[in-house]
């Protein structure tokens, strides 16, 4: 079971577990409220972070979703305080309402590929047999940014997209230099791709603040100044070169790594992987 960790003054947080694919949670308070960051994977999840954020005496006020994803709202009918959420998430949980969660639709959703297995698999573990979803809608929606004043301290709410969600959305706070991500700069899981529109259009939102730690929501521990920069700048580069080249593997590689002055790594090596399934595979992801 994760513990809840103080970050700093204002900003705590739930780190990720894999083992059900639980995302990181969080919270971010203020003198006056305290805005939680998404919903988790179940009901089960969104109550231990409650729990523990009340041993120390935090109350929630307002919860923002960083997209529609299961693991981020399932949890939603155990938060009883308003929720904000970009247009397009309302619209999706919308949808999501009217889903069947049992063994046999996801077992068909998988098939039709508006679901990945690995999703199917983490909600049968997380959930067990009796799958109770209560997927309530947000109240408050905005459809480019917002921003909200906890007393003392603000967060900026803003829609960023991406390949992974088109409704992905960042939570930016200025005073501590920290941005909440989600999942927006991860791969489309569907067909594992980035394409190289979508990618150049995230990374120039991303830019415009000033970082000094970001959150992503599957990564046990936040990206430092320059962590973050790189993966922005490994996101760039290679799309800007497969835009460029529209060739095979080795030659993007060899590109990028004359760019970054070494060999590249796995983890950079893979990021040209998911671009060129970007350019052959279609784009979905539930």
């Amino acid at each position: 079971m994760q513990e809840l960790v103080r970050f700093s003054k204002h900003t705590l947080f739930l780190p990720p577990e894999h083992e059900t694919d639980r995302p990181l949670l969080a919270a971010i308070a203020g003198s006056n409220r305290t805005l939680l960051v998404d919903a988790g994977n179940s009901p089960k999840h969104a109550e231990l972070f409650l729990k523990q954020l009340q041993t120390l005496d935090i109350q929630g006020d307002l919860l923002v979703l960083t997209h529609h994803d299961w693991d981020h709202v399932f949890g939603l009918g155990t938060f009883k305080m308003p929720v904000i959420a970009h247009s397009s998430t309302r619209d999706e949980i919308k949808k999501m309402q009217l889903l069947s969660w049992t063994d046999a639709a996801l077992e068909q959703r998988v098939k039709e590929k508006s679901q990945t297995s690995f999703s199917a698999e983490n909600i049968k573990r997380e959930l067990g047999v009796e799958r109770d979803v209560t997927l309530t809608l947000p109240e408050i929606t905005f459809a480019t940014r917002m921003m909200v004043d906890l007393g003392g301290i603000t967060c900026w709410i803003e829609h960023v997209g991406g390949d992974h969600a088109s409704d992905s959305t960042v939570v930016y706070i200025p005073e501590e230099k920290v941005l909440f991500v989600g999942d927006a700069m991860y791969a489309n899981t569907m067909d594992w791709s980035y394409t190289t529109e979508e990618t150049l259009k995230l990374v120039q939102k991303l830019e415009q603040y000033d970082v000094e730690r970001c959150f992503l929501s599957h990564h046990d521990t936040p990206l430092t100044k320059a962590e973050y920069q790189h993966a922005l700048f490994v996101l760039k580069a290679t799309a800007t070169i497969v835009q460029e080249l529209r060739s095979g593997k080795p030659a993007i590689a060899q590109e990028l790594s004359l760019r970054f002055k070494r060999p590249l790594s796995e983890d950079e090596l893979e990021v040209i992987d998911f671009f060129l399934n970007g350019l052959h595979g279609e784009k979905g992801h539930v």
